[in-house]
C-alpha cells in the first residue's frame, strides 16, 4: 500500500509564500516523477509542476518563476514553494507520483489527499 500524505497548506495573503511537502511511503521499488496539481471549484485539476528521478522540471506557465518543485529522493519526498502568491492561486493543491512497485513490473500514479492553499487580496 502506497500513501501520499501532504503537508503545508493555509491561508495566506497575496504576494506572500507558502511551501508544501508530500512524502510517499509504503512498499515500492523506484519512484519517476513527483509532481503537483491543483483543482479550483468548478474547474478540472491542472498541472502545476513536475520533477523527475534525475530532476528535470515542468511548470504550468501561470506559476513559472514564482512557484519551484524541488524533491528529496533518500527521503521520498517531493516539495513545492509557492512565492508571490495571487488570489488566482487559490485552490486544492494534490501531490502526485508514478512508481514502479516491488515487483517491478509497470507503473503506477497515486495521488495524496489534496491540501488547500487560499490567497486573499
Amino acid at each position: 500500500q502506497v500513501q501520499l500524505v501532504e503537508s503545508g497548506g493555509g491561508q495566506v495573503q497575496a504576494g506572500g509564500s507558502l511551501r508544501l511537502s508530500c512524502a510517499a511511503s509504503g512498499r515500492f521499488f523506484n519512484i519517476n516523477t513527483m509532481g503537483w496539481y491543483r483543482q479550483a471549484p468548478g474547474n478540472e485539476r491542472d498541472l502545476v509542476a513536475t520533477i523527475t528521478s534525475r530532476g528535470r522540471t515542468n511548470y504550468a506557465d501561470s506559476v513559472k518563476d514564482r512557484f519551484t518543485i524541488s524533491r528529496d529522493n533518500a527521503k521520498n519526498t517531493v516539495y513545492l514553494e509557492l512565492n508571490r502568491l495571487k488570489p488566482e492561486d487559490t485552490a486544492v493543491y494534490y501531490c502526485y507520483t508514478n512508481l514502479l512497485p516491488s515487483s517491478g513490473i509497470g507503473s503506477y500514479d497515486y495521488w495524496g489527499q489534496g491540501t488547500q492553499v487560499t490567497v486573499s487580496s
